[in-house]
């Protein structure tokens, strides 16, 4: 006889805390544990304890490579739990496995581990015996971030898809975290990026679903390696001086019969099928599934050190009929609404945890609807997130700059309309992988226009998105202006910055990052309205729009930046074109998108402007410009 480490702190508590939804860390009980087991003459042997949620079922049996997928190692119910534990002496590292779960009608289901910290590579599917042992060096970084306030804080994100950056030229097409950190890392700092977003990197059986249905909850994909190299590749970002945000899908699951569906013979983690996906809606109702969800997140955060999460797919969960078109299939909680009450408090609940547990990590949510208070607290009616996509600016945006010169004018408004709910949210201004798939075009290819329009077309947006308030994301390859839509099975278009104008459109969006991280009025006040002031929103004759961005200058409390922004979305340019500005002096332009090194004209302000006492814009002052046709420029005060 034995007794082992694992299954003794499985007490009492825990499992009230895993059935009611509290469990924060179920992810150091359940799953598949390296640990010891006391033999009764003192001595210990070493084993693997194997821990599973499986209700209402006739019998739990572990299979795997140690008893040739056979054998009699069945696991013992704790206190009629539905919860099942076992600890296997000849069970170790590197051992795939399985649980034969025999249901309640005598049906036996082979099935995945929930928990299992790795998992085979497709299109294999068993579970694999993992030890996540790593030894971490970002002390310092985790330190500070834990002291940063991330909305007054650069936050400029590198969104990234690591199977198709870029391509192994042998073998399996896939690079590994180490290899990747070798490559992605210095490219991203090179080109001034703040943050990378992963596409989800749990374990997924199909490429073309981008890791969004999911199988492997608690496994990074087997595509790249070892579940510790993932851990490597993260710690070398931090020690580059980048965060690491990880796209997390809580909504819904993968309906593949290795996974969590029918679990048990019946619904265990599932509600029931989604209308739009065909996959399976959690079933937010059940205290065990929202244990395995947070203890999901905080896995990520806390074993990986992920520095935020960005839920996918928010609305799909807040919604009751989200995808349902038949008026008679359609649901109201009981107050009448189409909010679902079990969702919204798992969210609240979640947030409330990375709040309170995960000193600077934050929280994004992509919701596309206008559901109210997305990014206020709990305590005052919202949802608890940090930040929020702002879709309504990303479909505004990309409708105008894509729509002919000839017809702007009366578009103008889809340019301005967003300043007028900028500060319901705290916003992150996404142009994300969303945007370039299923015949949407890639971004250069919405510009209208001549080829030289296009690459000016292409500036011009990426210096709008860069001098807006909110925080910014954008998917691998824009900074390529890649013409053709991304493709998972292959890497982005590298042979294309052989051609002039797309390196010279890669030079110009690292500058314009330099630019971002340089100046504090572009990020310290982007969630208050303070940091912005319209000159001139409404000239829609010529399409220009001219702004002010306003930030504390971190470390000098008395200090504060301003910086002019004009921006010229039609073909007519201006030797001079007068802006308004608040006070007298010299004014430098510190990036206009219109310069030759960019591929411009060159229609540029290379010397500093004198501010005349001639009233413009509402303001006492003001400078004369020249205006390149399609292009944007920037100004700061010298002091």
């Amino acid at each position: 006889m034995y007794s082992t480490q694992i299954s003794t702190s499985l007490s009492d508590e825990l499992l009230y805390l895993f059935n009611t939804g509290k469990c924060y860390y179920a992810y150091q009980n359940w799953g598949a544990h390296i640990t010891t087991a006391n033999l009764e003459d003192g001595s210990v042997i070493n084993g693997v304890q194997f821990t599973v949620w499986a209700p209402d079922v006739k019998s739990v049996r572990v299979v795997g490579d140690w008893n040739n997928w056979e054998g009699n190692d069945y696991l013992e119910t704790i206190k009629d739990s539905g919860v099942f534990t076992i600890f296997v002496p000849e069970a170790k590292i590197g051992d795939n496995y399985k649980y034969d779960i025999e249901t309640d009608n005598g049906e036996h289901l082979l099935k995945a581990d929930p928990f299992a910290f790795k998992s085979e590579l497709r299109p294999s599917t068993a579970s694999v015996v993992s030890d996540l042992s790593y030894e971490w060096n970002d002390d310092d970084w985790m330190d500070e971030r834990s002291k940063k306030n991330i909305l007054e804080s650069p936050l400029n994100i590198y969104e990234c898809h690591l199977a198709s950056w870029m391509r192994h030229p042998v073998e399996d097409g896939f690079y590994s975290y180490k290899e990747l950190a070798d490559k992605l890392i210095p490219y991203v700092k090179e080109m001034g990026y703040t943050h990378i977003e992963v596409l989800p990197i749990m374990e997924h059986p199909l490429d073309a679903s981008w890791g969004y249905q999911v199988t492997g909850y608690y496994s990074a994909t087997s595509r790249h390696g070892e579940p510790v190299d993932f851990k490597y590749f993260i710690d070398c970002c931090h020690k580059e001086g980048i965060g690491v945000i990880l796209d997390w899908v809580p909504g819904h699951f993968c309906p593949d019969e290795h996974g969590l569906c029918n679990f048990n013979g019946h619904k265990l983690y599932e509600s029931e099928i989604h209308p739009d996906w065909g996959t399976y809606k959690f079933d937010f109702g059940r205290g065990q599934v929202r244990s395995f969800l947070l203890s999901n997140a905080m896995f990520w955060l806390k074993e990986f050190h992920a520095d935020g999460i960005r839920v996918d797919g928010v609305s799909s969960m807040l919604y009751l009929n989200f995808g349902v078109s038949d008026k008679k299939k359609m649901k109201f909680n009981k107050y009448g609404d189409e909010g679902n009450l079990e969702a919204i408090e798992f969210l609240k609940e979640f947030n409330y945890m990375v709040g309170s547990y995960c000193p600077g990590a934050f929280t994004a949510a992509e919701e596309s609807t206008a559901w109210p208070m997305v990014t206020m607290p709990p305590s005052e009616g919202g949802l608890g997130f940090h930040l929020k996509w702002n879709m309504g600016w990303m479909n505004d945006t990309l409708e105008y700059m894509s729509c002919d010169f000839p017809f702007r004018d009366g578009s103008h408004n889809k340019l301005t309309f967003a300043m007028s709910y900028a500060y319901s949210e705290n916003y992150i201004l996404p142009l994300s992988h969303d945007e370039v798939v299923h015949g949407k075009k890639s971004l250069i290819g919405r510009m209208p226009g001549d080829l030289w329009r296009q690459f000016a077309g292409i500036r011009l947006l990426a210096l709008y998105q860069m001098t807006h308030p909110g925080k910014k994301l954008n998917f691998m390859g824009h900074e390529l202006a890649t013409f053709i839509e991304w493709r998972e099975y292959e890497e982005l278009e590298w042979f294309m910055l052989q051609y002039e104008n797309h390196a010279n459109h890669k030079k110009f969006i690292a500058d314009l990052n330099a630019i971002y991280q340089e100046h504090p009025a572009l990020w310290t006040r982007d969630s208050r309205a303070d940091g912005f002031m319209w000159l001139d929103p409404d000239n829609k004759e010529q399409s220009i729009l001219s702004y002010m961005r306003f930030g504390d200058v971190p470390g000098k409390s008395d200090e504060y930046e301003k910086l002019v922004v004009v921006v010229n979305c039609d073909v007519a340019s201006y030797e001079s074109y007068r802006i308004g500005v608040q006070e007298p002096g010299l004014y430098v332009e510190i990036i206009n998108s219109d310069d030759v090194k960019y591929g411009g004209s060159g229609k540029v302000n290379p010397r500093p402007i004198k501010a005349e006492k001639i009233p413009m814009h509402g303001q006492p002052y003001s400078i004369e410009i020249q205006m390149p046709i399609v292009g944007g420029t920037v100004f700061k005060k010298e002091n």
